[in-house]
């Protein structure tokens, strides 16, 4: 069992440490993020969704975390989450659907109730 929203804090937390050493490299990767998410011929939503079916494909744990809050907090649902992580379970398989199964599955438990 996880403790997701430790994940998604150590996450965070991280990038901030990391930030004073590595200044430069974090900004750049936030501006990065920032303007890959923003709206623009895909929405924020199925960019999200598109994020978490990579994260479970290639077995990111916190990336799963974090894109799960992320699709959540901009609208998905967990329908939406679930049949995004299907289609990476389509090409990644049994270890695909693992972390779908166990993880992802956390992730939408204790996170959906921030956004209700």
């Amino acid at each position: 069992m996880y403790n997701v929203r430790e994940m998604l804090n150590s996450f965070s937390q991280g990038l901030e440490k990391l930030t004073e050493t590595n200044k430069q490299n974090v900004a750049a990767f936030s501006r990065l993020l920032s303007s890959t998410y923003k709206p623009g011929a895909l929405d924020t939503k199925t960019k999200e969704l598109m994020s978490v079916a990579i994260g479970v494909y290639s077995r990111c744990e916190y990336c799963i975390v974090y894109h799960c809050y992320k699709a959540l907090e901009s609208g998905a649902t967990r329908e939406e989450i679930l049949e995004s992580a299907m289609v990476s379970v389509a090409f990644g398989g049994g270890p695909s659907m693992a972390y779908a199964s166990t993880l992802l599955s956390e992730c939408l438990d204790e996170f959906e109730k921030d956004f209700k």
